[in-house]
């Protein structure tokens, strides 16, 4: 059966809804531990303590905290970029030198302060870290609505042609049996949980 326009939309800002106020009622403390577990899996993972080049992203509010794997991944000798938005809402990168390089930037965000790169910096990276509510097995990831990262992934060459391996960072209980999609969702090829699991989606690499 057909769903009536708007359906997906509908389904979306109401499974948004519930997530971020799950996310909401988690004690700081709790983020602060399982962004210690998310470095920890990240050295642990060779996809990841191996690659020359990863994307990733500051984790700010109630986010997972990212802030520990980047400093992880960078000891272990990976280049690390983070995102910046730019005039427009395309995003574009820029390399993380540790806390001290990030400086405050729209939307509570935090952002390298560094020379900017453009997509396709993002493009040679052999992995890329994305900021999720959530994630489902098939690799849809439900993200704030905003559509930057949408756009962005949109850009990246097709699998088995260079496309980095793409992968959500969520809370375990994120990982969800069902997200509603759009004809512009761009799925990734699984998630990385906050206690270190890695569930690779369904029917992709």
């Amino acid at each position: 059966m057909d769903q009536p326009d708007g359906a997906p939309t509908a389904a979306k800002r109401a499974l948004r809804d519930r997530l971020l106020a799950r996310r909401a009622a988690r004690p700081a403390q709790a983020r602060t531990e399982l962004g210690l577990a998310l470095a920890t899996a990240a050295v642990g993972d060779p996809r990841l303590r191996t690659a020359s080049r990863v994307c990733g992203y500051v984790g700010v509010g109630t986010e997972p905290a990212t802030g520990p794997m980047l400093d992880a991944l960078r000891s272990a000798g990976v280049e690390v970029l983070l995102p910046v938005v730019a005039p427009g809402g395309a995003l574009r990168w820029a390399h993380y030198d540790g806390p001290q390089s990030l400086v405050p930037a729209a939307m509570g965000l935090l952002e390298p302060s560094g020379p900017r790169l453009d997509a396709s910096a993002a493009a040679a990276a052999d992995l890329m870290l994305v900021p999720a509510l959530g994630i489902d097995r098939g690799g849809n990831r439900l993200g704030r609505g905003g559509g930057y990262y949408d756009r962005m992934l949109a850009g990246l060459p097709p699998p088995g042609r260079g496309r980095p391996i793409t992968w959500g960072a969520v809370f375990d209980e994120e990982v969800l049996e069902a997200v509603p999609t759009e004809p512009h969702d761009v799925p990734l090829d699984g998630a990385l949980t906050a206690s270190g699991r890695i569930v690779l989606a369904t029917g992709l690499r």
